[in-house]
């Protein structure tokens, strides 16, 4: 967590929690989700508007985390953002590597990370949960993913998607859980 953000907790330490203004979708994108946006449905829809500045999503990254009861945030300075989540707390890149047999892992926020088991949902989409938590392998490097499992690097087990959240401790939407 940044700095500037502690020291805004220490100075504000009561600032009301905000629910359902920031979402996470499975390519690993960040959306604002307006008064508009929220009435018009959950996420993920309608999704809201896509965060394509740079560094404001570097911030929230570096400033990302769960609560106890699983349910994932961005701290922005006092206040505690909840994010809905699409599909899982983190979305893994995977890099294939010269000379490695494994591919590197790293998360929409660019932490390097880990893998520890595979797991496929119903619909053929590839998790891992790694020494970070539990994510969502991003669509397009799929065929990386691939190779790692044809090299039996990673052995997928199958779980169904609605089973993922309560199996490795995250909460799709807070705002719901909320209500």
């Amino acid at each position: 967590m940044d700095d500037i953000v502690k020291a805004a907790l220490a100075k504000w330490p009561n600032v009301p929690h905000c629910f359902d203004w920031l979402a996470l979708d499975a390519r690993g994108d960040w959306y604002m989700r307006d008064d508009r946006t929220q009435a018009a449905g959950r996420f993920p829809h309608p999704k809201g508007s896509r965060i394509v500045h740079d560094k404001l999503i570097e911030f929230i990254g570096r400033n990302y985390e769960a609560d106890p009861a699983g349910a994932w945030f961005f701290q922005n300075g006092p206040q505690r953002v909840y994010v809905e989540l699409e599909a899982a707390p983190w979305v893994w890149r995977l890099q294939a590597m010269a000379g490695q047999a494994a591919p590197a892992v790293t998360s929409h926020t660019g932490r390097p990370a880990q893998p520890q088991s595979a797991w496929l949902d119903e619909l053929g989409r590839l998790y891992l949960a790694c020494d970070l938590g539990f994510g969502l392998v991003h669509s397009l490097d799929t065929p990386v993913a691939a190779d790692a499992v044809d090299a039996l690097l990673w052995q997928p087990q199958e779980m169904a998607f609605g089973e993922m959240p309560a199996r490795f401790g995250y909460v799709l939407s807070p705002a719901a859980a909320r209500a």
